[in-house]
């Protein structure tokens, strides 16, 4: 008796018969969704119990067992952490100091980032080095000469004295070169020089462009930084002259006896709520800038 042959699979372009899982969409399992709600909760349980701990008095605050539920408090708490300190001039002090590094680290980070990975000039490598070895310095060794020189500038309690030495982050500039050995082909640069192109034109329409991804990324990064940063600013700046948050909230819950820790959990809630917001409404451009630069053709 006969057997029937089933039929042969259609062969691809390249003479290769396809694979029986191409095509199909993999679904995660119930054990993924469990995984990433226990993420997810344990991920958000700091910010939870701090909204917890700013809606109770001081007291309760460090009694044992700690409190899990929210309290009366919070408006009080709010209303208290915002007089103390000037906090109004302190969100927008943050706010200018933080959007200016920023903007600063990405843009000469990616000037000097597209310099190392195409660029040809002498000595590229050994400076590359020397940049990279700048890494490796703690910052704490530069107070001192950062120091005499914002008060022999007579910039002291100033907002450029805070903005002026992180321009440009070693860092920065290591991952644009990164990114751009990978992301921007030689050929690309030499067809638009060959088109006539000069360097500033070649930077606006070739390199930002395709730079685009990671400089979203390193700008989140850079601003969350900045936002966050405490050693220098509070050095730099006092919290009755131009504080920034971290600097206005070393000086918040400040009693005759002790320190009440609610208020300070309170500010330092005030203080993490504009990152969420900014978070919140660009963080899709964010995942779609770090998924579109990691997709290669």
């Amino acid at each position: 008796m006969a057997r029937t042959l089933a039929p042969a699979r259609p062969a691809t372009a390249s003479g290769r018969r396809p694979r029986p899982s191409a095509g199909r969409q993999h679904h995660a399992g119930p054990l993924t969704y469990v995984l990433l709600a226990v993420a997810a909760i344990v991920s958000l349980f700091p910010l939870y119990w701090n909204v917890v701990a700013a809606s109770h008095t001081g007291e309760r605050v460090v009694e044992a067992p700690a409190p899990l539920l929210p309290g009366t408090r919070l408006l009080d708490n709010l209303t208290f952490a915002w007089n103390q300190v000037d906090m109004g001039e302190a969100l927008v002090n943050t706010t200018v100091v933080a959007s200016l590094v920023a903007l600063s680290t990405v843009l000469f980070s990616t000037l000097a980032g597209f310099a190392f990975a195409r660029l040809p000039f002498r000595g590229k490598g050994m400076l590359l080095s020397l940049v990279v070895a700048t890494m490796t310095i703690p910052p704490q060794l530069s107070v001192i000469p950062l120091y005499r020189i914002i008060t022999d500038l007579g910039w002291f309690d100033q907002l450029q004295s805070v903005v002026l030495p992180s321009l440009v982050a070693a860092f920065g500039v290591f991952f644009m070169r990164q990114f751009l050995v990978e992301a921007l082909p030689v050929e690309l640069v030499e067809a638009a020089r060959m088109d006539g192109a000069h360097s500033l034109r070649i930077i606006w329409h070739v390199v930002f462009p395709v730079a685009r991804p990671a400089m979203a990324v390193l700008g989140m990064l850079v601003f969350v930084q900045a936002w966050n940063d405490f050693f220098w600013p509070f050095i730099a700046l006092t919290p009755d002259g131009n504080p920034t948050l971290q600097v206005a909230l070393a000086g918040l819950g400040a009693g005759n006896h002790a320190v009440n820790q609610a208020v300070v959990l309170t500010g330092a809630l005030i203080s993490t709520v504009p990152l969420l917001l900014v978070f919140a409404l660009l963080g899709k451009h964010i995942v779609g800038g770090i998924t579109a630069g990691a997709v290669k053709s």
